[in-house]
């Protein structure tokens, strides 16, 4: 769970009078990326039809990815990239049609940069559930409607089956290595728990082994939010008019979910008690400068999102458990093969470093031995993403380290 998106990785900030207009006009019902719209980037590959472990199925699956970089003849240099609960496959360059931001690791992703597309031919494709052009929720089902509530009740396991079918596809069998950080971590686990001969280096970013009790309660009240919208009308909003879907429930539930993936020091200092504007918030009718800024990104979101699908991916981060069926967390762990590096960061209050240490403690390839490395930072979980100089370097300590042999 993060920002993913370049615009908004940056230091939280007081609302500037030209972002308030930029959101000017009503929001439109699904901020979901529909066929008809600007393709961008993206490729599509389909990978259908998938059987789901709660049993639920789709007899068609696409999913929508990007790439960089060229494969090279024996297909030994492919990165996979997986992105957290909000993102997408805009993972490097710039904004324009079908991309309303530049790529959410832009830092990170390039040539010359740590993952170097020189070297690398980097994909990032969305998860299925997802929003951005792999079947979702908004996605028409059968009948020509969107799915809608009726789109399966999808795991952690189920979106990597989906990623495994599309790797198949590409014909890239061994992966040089997996990157994921949040929820694209939690993907990126189960890659090499599951599939290990096809994975040779692992970066897991600040994501957990499970997701717990407190984190299930605190995407509880966020789904509720947007239930709770009148708009919502029980996940059928999808012909609605601008302003008429349920953006309120929706930007609610961003706005909960914003409080933890910064840390309590960074709000406290770069916003103090200071205010919106001149008017005053004690009982003048004013705003606290923090106030604006969470109203501000909740909105925003609401315009590259689609409540559905938010619903259906926090409730898929909710089923994350690596030892479910496999005997516990230290016996799962003990199934990887790949050469990996575990990165935590010290104000995380979302996924905190404690999950990353009891991954680093059982993972036989950790290059520290039984330590994560602890990332210190005041940016809270988002951290992953804002601090592209010292994620970078832990990339590559990985990226650089002879890849094991390949197992039968």
């Amino acid at each position: 769970m993060d920002w993913q998106y370049s615009a908004d990785t940056v230091p939280s900030s007081f609302v500037t009078e030209a972002q308030a207009r930029s959101l000017l006009g009503k929001p439109p019902a699904t901020g979901a990326w529909r066929d008809g719209d600007p393709v961008g980037n993206r490729r599509f590959l389909d990978v259908g039809p998938l059987h789901f472990e709660a049993g639920g199925s789709l007899g068609a699956v696409r999913v929508a990815y990007e790439t960089w970089g060229e494969l090279s003849p024996n297909g030994d240099n492919a990165v996979l990239v997986l992105h957290a609960l909000t993102g997408d496959s805009h993972l490097a360059g710039p904004a324009g049609d079908g991309h309303a931001t530049a790529g959410w690791w832009s830092g990170i992703v390039g040539p010359g940069l740590a993952i170097d597309t020189d070297r690398w031919f980097v994909v990032a494709p969305n998860m299925i559930g997802g929003c951005q052009g792999s079947t979702g929720p908004a996605s028409l089902a059968p009948d020509g409607s969107e799915w809608g509530i009726r789109f399966p009740y999808l795991t952690i396991r189920d979106q990597v089956a989906a990623q495994v079918a599309f790797s198949d596809l590409l014909g890239i069998h061994r992966w040089a290595a997996v990157v994921g950080g949040s929820m694209g971590g939690m993907h990126a686990l189960e890659w090499a728990i599951e599939h290990p001969s096809r994975v040779s280096r692992l970066a897991i970013l600040a994501a957990p082994p499970v997701t717990t009790a407190d984190q299930i309660a605190l995407n509880s009240v966020q789904i509720e939010a947007i239930r709770s919208d009148p708009f919502f009308q029980s996940g059928d909003y999808y012909d609605a008019a601008e302003g008429d879907g349920p953006t309120r429930g929706l930007a609610l539930a961003r706005r909960m979910a914003l409080l933890n993936y910064r840390s309590p020091e960074e709000l406290n200092l770069r916003f103090e008690r200071g205010w919106q504007s001149e008017i005053s918030p004690v009982g003048a009718g004013g705003r606290f400068a923090v106030e604006s800024y969470l109203d501000f990104h909740g909105n925003k979101f609401t315009r590259r999102f689609d409540a559905n699908s938010y619903i259906v991916l926090v409730e898929a981060m909710n089923s994350h458990d690596i030892g479910r069926g496999r005997g516990g967390v230290a016996a799962a762990l003990a199934r990887i093969t790949a050469v990996s590096v575990i990165v935590g960061i010290d104000s995380d209050r979302l996924f905190p470093l404690e999950g990353q240490k009891v991954i680093a403690r059982h993972l036989p390839g950790n290059i520290d031995d039984t330590d994560a490395v602890t990332l210190r930072s005041g940016f809270g979980h988002d951290g992953f993403l804002i601090e592209n100089e010292a994620i970078g370097s832990q990339l590559l300590r990985v990226l650089t380290r002879p890849a094991p042999p390949r197992r039968a």
